[in-house]
């Protein structure tokens, strides 16, 4: 007889990873191609040093050097464990057994699976034909049991946004007691001056956090930094359902010193979307569907072509990732990474 396991867990799906193969040219977890900076690197070899010692559990260096970053005060930023953790912290701090999270689908294939560990019900709501948010129907989905939305902007895998008016208006109906969380881990890559800054919208609204991370335009995926800007009432909850010591002090020093050279990784950004948008311009020219991204991939909506296509994709030597049914999501590598895909898928 082995220890008693909650039954509900059964019919839980598992995150799927984005494959990795050695020697293959992997396209399928949204990372940036380039290591980290070597002012970075300096900072995680200082700060291995003291790894016998436990790290700072409220990451306060980095909390303060975001807040005034971001013009927030500090008591507003929780960082943790990535924005994934964080996230699962936010769904922890707001519901309980039985209580409901409204969310668009297709999105971050994490958001039901912290929802259903919880014990609280995923609510979807199906994209627009454009592959973007129907806020409108997403707002007709909240219920009295509703605790929490989550609002992926850009939306991960589509790459689709929600514009300035758009939000505001739903912001503005959303019932006081429901938190939205507006999820920007690829903000850095926008490019459309109708997208809102998340934290500046969030201004004197009392149920809008907003969740940001350091895995993709800041290249720290394998360090795991994460954090969410949220109203000082929202932040004490989410730091009392978080895990003592979930940010490393490797992490948070490589998270620090990394916004100090932030102006040099945005300049990795914005060769990054001129390769996103060359990718983008051959897929469309070879006849695929391709909705314009903001983030740091593509969006092939090919349905249940997608295991094929990228089957065919893996073939070749290059990893995508597919869902299947429904398409295939292809990150933005370097320009010859990007080259071996396109020739593969074209």
């Amino acid at each position: 007889m082995t220890a008693r396991t909650r039954p509900d867990l059964d019919l839980l799906p598992a995150y799927v990873p984005g494959r990795s193969t050695p020697g293959a040219v992997k396209l399928a977890s949204n990372e940036v191609a380039d290591g980290p900076l070597p002012s970075v690197v300096a900072a995680i070899t200082a700060a291995a040093a003291g790894i016998n010692r436990y790290p700072d559990t409220g990451s306060t260096v980095l909390a303060t050097a975001l807040a005034a970053r971001l013009a927030v005060d500090a008591a507003q930023v929780v960082v943790g464990n990535g924005s994934v953790s964080v996230c699962q912290q936010l769904v922890q701090a707001t519901c309980a057994d039985g209580d409901e999270v409204v969310f668009a689908w297709r999105s971050f294939e994490a958001y039901p699976i912290l929802v259903r560990v919880v014990g609280a019900v995923p609510v979807t709501v199906p994209l627009t034909a454009e592959h973007g948010h129907d806020l409108p129907a997403m707002l007709a989905a909240i219920t009295p049991r509703t605790r929490l939305v989550f609002v992926c902007n850009p939306n991960n895998p589509t790459g689709t946004v929600v514009r300035r008016a758009e939000l505001e208006r739903f912001l503005d109906a959303v019932p006081p007691e429901v938190l939205v969380v507006l999820d920007e881990a690829y903000t850095e890559f926008v490019r459309d001056p109708e997208v809102p800054d998340g934290v500046e919208l969030a201004r004197g609204r009392a149920n809008v956090a907003v969740l940001r991370t350091f895995s993709k335009a800041y290249g720290l995926a394998g360090l795991r930094v994460g954090y969410t800007v949220a109203p000082v009432a929202v932040a004490t909850a989410v730091r009392k359902v978080g895990v003592p010591f979930g940010v490393s002090g490797i992490a948070q020093a490589a998270a620090v010193a990394s916004l100090d050279a932030a102006d040099e990784l945005m300049v990795r950004c914005a060769e990054l979307v001129l390769e996103r948008e060359r990718v983008r311009d051959a897929l469309v020219s070879a006849g695929y569907e391709v909705p314009v991204s903001e983030a740091n991939f593509v969006w092939l909506p090919v349905g249940d072509g997608a295991l094929a296509l990228a089957q065919r994709c893996a073939d070749a030597g290059v990893l995508v990732r597919a869902f299947a049914g429904d398409g295939v999501r292809v990150s933005t590598g370097t320009p010859a990474e990007n080259d071996a895909f396109l020739a593969a898928a074209t």
